[in-house]
């Protein structure tokens, strides 16, 4: 086939519509580019989903979501504290809050069944507010209604307070207007055991209690007596674990059929802050120099953090760091 009629049949073919060689060629490369486009597009999608957990502080905070309204089940509060009858007596399975002995008993703290994991997982990890100040930049004014079971926030600091403000000493009356500070994950949070003690000791003899705490890092103490009481607020450390240190008090008790009286400085108090502690739990021992009379004493130990309050928890049915035990006093 001479040169004129290659030329004639290629124009031949452009009349009828097929394509040639080269526009196959054209069409095989332009479909490799998008395929390749689309495949560095995905790459660095599941980067940025699966990469690795942002620093701390780092990362964005999640949405605040509401629950949508539902109708209250018997025995739910309604706004303002009253309660609707529920159940008469014992634990209600449906999760819904009933009387127990004529008083209310909220399940779970409130919780309901089912959300408790979603809130947990939705919480993981650090967060920077978009907005300076708690409550979401609400900086001190008293939040609106709803999103609390339709419950009104009395208020969320002490702005509107009748009492004079805390000034970091051991006074009553006063409002605290120290931020509650960093909580830790429900795994880190801190717990406490008094793991060992003597059920019975004579009065004014020395015995010892020991005392074993987890993910509380003892190496934090703004002492009371000079001003450093709600001073502060709560601080993890670089491994997310409470800094702070744990108390050890003993009272002898009036009565073992009511509650005793609050306000009496017990025989025996005591911080414990040896800077030690971590994720792993490990043993202190505290000395007693003996209490006072013939009786039944309280001895108890809890967690504190550097200003102390006992630690934060992630959720309402955590079990805060602390124990209590009796011990019989004789003559």
């Amino acid at each position: 086939m001479n040169t004129r009629q290659r030329y004639a049949r290629r124009r031949q073919l452009s009349a009828t519509g097929k394509p040639t060689r080269n526009r196959r060629l054209i069409a095989v490369l332009a479909t490799l580019g998008v395929f390749g486009a689309l495949v560095a597009v995905t790459q660095v999608s599941s980067a940025g989903t699966w990469g690795r957990r942002p620093p701390r502080g780092s990362a964005a905070c999640p949405p605040a979501t509401t629950a949508p309204a539902t109708s209250a089940p018997a025995g739910t509060p309604a706004a303002g504290g009253s309660a609707t009858p529920g159940p008469a007596n014992g634990a209600n399975p449906s999760g819904s809050p009933y009387r127990d002995h004529g008083a209310m008993q909220h399940p779970g703290d409130g919780q309901q069944p089912g959300n408790l994991d979603a809130q947990s997982r939705r919480g993981r990890g650090n967060c920077t507010p978009s907005s300076g100040g708690n409550n979401g930049g609400n900086n001190g004014a008293t939040p609106p209604a709803g999103g609390n079971g339709g419950l009104e926030i009395l208020g969320n600091s002490c702005a509107n307070s009748r009492l004079q403000a805390h000034d970091g000493f051991q006074l009553g009356e006063r409002c605290v207007g120290t931020a509650f500070g960093e909580v830790a994950s429900a795994e880190d949070n801190p717990t406490l055991l008094i793991t060992d003690a003597p059920r019975r000791v004579r009065a004014n003899q020395p015995f010892t209690i020991k005392v074993s705490t987890r993910n509380l890092v003892r190496d934090r103490f703004l002492a009371a007596a000079q001003g450093g009481y709600y001073k502060e607020s709560g601080f993890l450390n670089d491994q997310g674990l409470t800094r702070g240190h744990f108390h050890t008090a003993c009272r002898m008790l009036a009565s073992q059929r009511s509650a005793p009286a609050p306000d009496p400085v017990p025989a025996f108090f005591v911080a414990t802050e040896d800077g030690k502690g971590g994720a792993q739990p490990d043993e202190v021992t505290v000395t007693i120099p003996g209490l006072p009379t013939a009786g039944e004493a309280q001895c108890a130990s809890w967690a504190g953090d550097g200003s102390h309050r006992v630690p934060m928890m992630q959720r309402a049915n955590q079990i805060p760091a602390f124990d209590v035990i009796r011990i019989t006093v004789t003559r």
